[in-house]
């Protein structure tokens, strides 16, 4: 938590000239974390950074109760209700295993989801308009993008044939993830296999296996375990030599291809769910948003370990180039 607070101060200098009046009255927020503090320091930071701006301040007139899962996800609902039992006034948490853990243990406190999929198709919410119930935030079609860096892999390696796609079937999109890449693939006439991991300890043998059985590229899913255990994952595609494409933060780890929402803008403007909250709005009320920043990045220099040329359509939208 000390850490936490000193990132806080170092953040309030360049915000500080930008902040609203301050909240009035001591509030408590929830922070139900789906892997660890490590893991989401960017994007904590980010969310800090826009209840600055808005008046909240940590320790003054905000309290901040932080629970981390570590990536165990069973333990999101015990994590879940201790934060009900905090009686916070929000909870802010992100993807669909977080929003459900929490919508299990309270139907009154308030529940402000960062970033996830899609919440209408996984039962979570009634609409995107009107959400109706406790839950409201910012939403991301992950099969949608899945299928968006399938075509990628297509475009920028026409000769690539066979395609793995790495999954975590503790995710409960993952099923949906799958059908919805299967369709791309029939279309693109490329051959998908996918293969499991429910922990990086499994990395080891997934990939090895992907090496015996001869596939080209390997395609990422979009999920906590897998977003928070990028680095490992990538220092094993590297042994294997597969380029690996998917979430943006996956080629700065050493993927060969990047693509995605920007979750440090989604966890930023999380905060303004949050004032609102705070301030008297329901939930119920407040239309889910959708992620409206994306970024494509291109690791050059994985490129040229790899031995591979890019095709220039791909680069020529590139956000970022790595070299």
């Amino acid at each position: 938590m000390n850490n936490r607070r000193r990132l806080l101060v170092a953040l309030a200098a360049p915000w500080s000239c930008f902040a609203q009046t301050p909240a009035t009255g001591m509030h408590r927020i929830g922070f139900l974390g789906v892997t660890s503090a490590a893991d989401t320091e960017t994007r904590v930071a980010a969310l800090l950074a826009g209840l600055l701006k808005l008046g909240y301040v940590e320790g003054k007139n905000t309290t901040i109760e932080y629970r981390f899962a570590q990536g165990k996800y069973e333990r999101l609902a015990d994590l879940a209700t201790e934060l009900v039992g905090l009686k916070v006034d929000v909870i802010v948490t992100y993807s669909n295993l977080g929003a459900r853990a929490a919508k299990q243990a309270t139907s009154t406190i308030p529940i402000v989801v960062a970033t996830s999929a899609d919440l209408v198709s996984r039962g979570l919410v009634n609409s995107l308009a009107r959400p109706g119930g406790n839950i409201t935030g910012a939403s991301v079609f992950t099969g949608e993008l899945g299928q968006k860096r399938l075509e990628m892999i297509k475009e920028a390696m026409p000769r690539v044939k066979r395609v793995a796609y790495l999954m975590n079937p503790g995710s409960d999109v993952a099923d949906s993830n799958l059908r919805a890449i299967l369709v791309a693939a029939q279309t693109l006439k490329l051959e998908v296999q996918p293969f499991e991991a429910r922990s990086p300890d499994q990395f080891d043998s997934v990939f090895a296996a992907m090496s015996k059985q001869h596939i080209a590229a390997v395609l990422f899913q979009e999920e906590p375990m897998l977003v928070s255990s990028t680095k490992l994952a990538m220092s094993h595609a590297a042994r294997h030599l597969l380029p690996a494409i998917g979430f943006a933060t996956l080629a700065e780890a050493g993927g060969l291809i990047g693509y995605g929402a920007s979750h440090t803008d989604m966890f930023r403007r999380a905060a303004v769910f949050v004032d609102k909250i705070l301030k008297g709005a329901k939930p119920a009320d407040l239309p889910i948003e959708q992620a409206m920043t994306f970024e494509l990045i291109i690791n050059l220099k994985t490129a040229k370990t790899l031995g591979l040329s890019i095709a220039h359509s791909v680069l020529a939208r590139a956000d970022r180039v790595i070299e």
